[in-house]
């Protein structure tokens, strides 16, 4: 079973949400918290795979609690009313894996946990994809940095790693490149180490800000 918690301060949405979640077989709702305090908190103690994180919050707001639960070794899902947010990069930098528009379909948040719990970054959306764009700073001095960092990777790594920074998964990755979904799995991974990064999302933001993408 996936294990979530859901983060948002207005209580109908929380319910709505756990009602959808534990329609499917293999998800359930631990926990349920109405500002970030409560969702660093809950995620100590109940340590669940999946937080779902309302950027905005009374008090402390999802982008500020996003660290913390991401270091209690939950993967971070945003949740916004709207589809750019300006704060919404500062959370993936953080640790955050994606995020969700609250008017998303029902299936499609199922699948969205599911793909987060099982490693993978949310970048397929497209909305996703233009917020990486359009927020990540790409600056002179930002980008020599980025560029700096990703020569420590081989040119076989590289290749791939700016495939992941257009929003494919291993297999899509694969096709690009010739390689099998392991081979792209274990150079991905090989890429996070060198780099220290913790998860795609931060792996492509540091390829946006290094502007290696055509």
């Amino acid at each position: 079973m996936i294990r979530v918690v859901i983060a948002d301060d207005e209580q109908l949405i929380r319910a709505g949400l756990r009602l959808i979640l534990e329609a499917a077989p293999d998800i359930t709702v631990v926990g349920e918290a109405a500002d970030g305090t409560e969702a660093r908190a809950v995620t100590v103690r109940l340590r669940p795979d999946v937080v779902l994180l309302d950027v905005r919050m009374p008090g402390v707001d999802g982008l500020a609690a996003a660290p913390a639960v991401v270091a209690a070794g939950a993967k971070v899902v945003m949740l916004t009313t709207f589809d750019l947010d300006e704060y919404v990069h500062e959370a993936l930098r953080a640790g955050a894996v994606g995020f969700l528009l609250k008017d998303t379909p029902p299936r499609d948040l199922a699948t969205a946990v599911r793909t987060v719990a099982a490693g993978n970054a949310m970048l397929a959306p497209t909305v996703t994809r233009r917020l990486i764009s359009s927020f990540a700073e790409r600056g002179p001095a930002r980008r020599e940095v980025a560029r700096q960092r990703l020569a420590r990777l081989t040119d076989r790594e590289a290749a791939i790693v700016r495939e992941v920074a257009r929003g494919d998964g291993n297999a899509e990755v694969g096709r690009r490149v010739g390689a099998s979904e392991a081979t792209v799995k274990t150079h991905v991974s090989r890429a996070l180490a060198k780099l220290g990064v913790a998860n795609r999302v931060q792996l492509a933001i540091l390829v946006h800000d290094a502007d290696l993408l055509e």
